[in-house]
C-alpha cells in the first residue's frame, strides 16, 4: 500500500501557501529568534487558536523574497510525493491586512513556481470575517491575474463571524471576471453554512464535513457533482472532529459524494498528502481502487486548462 500511494499521481486542491511554512523555514527567514519560539506558534487548542496562529505566521512573511522561498520549499515537498498538480491558495486577504503591496508578492510566487515539475495554479482567498470590502479587493486582485494562473476566488476564515450571505456581490463579480468559485464551509459549523456557500455559486466546498449530517445535502452534492475538499488531519488538529473514528470521510464517500483528499496547512498540522492517503487506507479501510478514484478526482475536479488525467 505504501508503494502504491507513493507512486500514484496526486493532486492538491486545498493547500494554503502560508500554512505550508515549516518552523525551520521561518527560522531560515529570521534566525534572530530561537527555533523553539517558531515551533511554539504551531501549537493550538482549537480552531480559533489556529486562525490566530495562521495570522501570526503570515505576519512573519515580510518580503516578496520570503514568499518566493516558501513557494520553493513547498513545491520541493510536493514533487517528492509525486504530486503532479496543485492549486495553491494564497491568502491575499492577509497580505492586504498587513498593508503589503500584493503585486510584487504574487510576482515572486508566480516566478518561483516556474520550472517546477509540479504544475501550479493559484486561488486567491479572502478572509470572511474581515468583511465585504476587503473581500471585493481580493476578488479584484484575482480578476487582474486570470491570465497568470489565478483560476479561482474563495473565502476562508471564520464561518460564524463572516457568513456567506455577506458576499453575493463579490462572488458575482468574480464569476463575471471568469474566475471559478470556492468557499470554506461546513468545517466546524452546520450544513446551513454549506448551503449558503452553494447559494453563492461555490463549485467546490473546502472541508464540508458537516454535509454528513444532512441527507438532502449529500444527495444534492452527488447529483450536482460538487466535490468536497476533505482534510482529515486538519479537522483533527483543529478539534472540529474530536476523534478520528468520528470523521465522516468514509460516510461521505459511501454516500456517493465526490471527495478529494488534501493537506490544508501541512506544516501547521504536521501532515503530508501521502500521509492523508495512508490514513484513509489504515483507519477508514479505503482500498487501492477507491484511493485511485479519489486521486483521480483531484485532477477531474481541478480547474486546470487541461482536464485530462495524468499518465500512470
Amino acid at each position: 500500500m505504501d508503494d502504491f500511494i507513493a507512486q500514484m499521481p496526486k493532486a492538491e486542491l486545498h493547500l494554503h501557501l502560508e500554512g505550508s511554512v515549516e518552523p525551520e523555514t521561518l527560522h531560515e527567514l529570521d534566525p534572530s529568534s530561537p527555533i523553539e519560539e517558531y515551533r511554539a506558534l504551531y501549537r493550538y487548542a482549537d480552531f480559533d487558536a489556529f486562525l490566530k496562529a495562521f495570522a501570526v505566521i503570515g505576519k512573519r512573511l515580510r518580503t516578496p523574497e520570503d514568499y518566493a522561498l516558501i513557494t520553493h520549499r513547498l513545491l520541493e515537498r510536493l514533487a517528492a510525493q509525486n504530486v503532479q498538480y496543485a492549486e495553491i491558495i494564497v491568502s491575499a486577504g492577509v497580505v492586504l491586512w498587513k498593508g503589503q503591496e500584493f503585486a510584487p508578492i504574487f510576482d515572486a510566487i508566480h516566478d518561483a513556481a516556474l520550472g517546477s515539475p509540479v504544475e501550479v495554479n493559484w486561488i486567491l482567498d479572502a478572509i470572511r470575517q474581515f468583511g465585504v470590502e476587503p473581500a471585493m479587493a481580493v476578488a479584484k486582485l484575482a480578476a487582474e491575474r486570470v491570465d497568470r494562473g489565478v483560476v479561482a476566488f474563495g473565502i476562508g476564515g471564520s464561518e460564524t463571524r463572516g457568513p456567506a450571505e455577506w458576499f453575493p456581490d463579490v462572488f458575482a463579480f468574480a464569476r463575471d471576471a471568469g474566475l471559478h468559485l470556492t468557499a470554506h464551509a461546513g468545517e466546524g459549523t452546520t450544513p446551513v453554512s454549506i448551503w449558503a456557500a452553494l447559494n453563492l455559486g461555490a463549485e467546490r466546498i473546502g472541508h464540508g464535513i458537516s454535509a454528513a449530517l444532512d441527507e438532502a445535502l449529500m444527495r444534492y452534492l452527488r447529483e450536482k457533482d460538487i466535490p468536497l475538499e476533505i482534510c482529515i488531519t486538519s479537522n483533527l488538529v483543529t478539534g472540529v472532529v474530536r476523534r478520528i473514528e468520528d470523521h465522516p470521510v468514509r460516510q461521505l464517500f459511501d454516500a456517493g459524494v465526490p471527495i478529494v483528499l488534501n493537506t490544508d496547512d501541512p506544516a501547521m498540522f504536521g501532515c503530508t498528502l501521502v500521509g492523508e492517503y495512508r490514513l484513509a487506507a489504515e483507519r477508514f479501510g479505503f482500498s487501492q481502487p477507491e484511493l485511485r478514484t479519489i486521486a483521480e478526482n483531484g485532477f477531474r475536479y481541478s480547474w486546470r486548462r487541461n482536464g485530462r488525467l495524468p499518465k500512470t
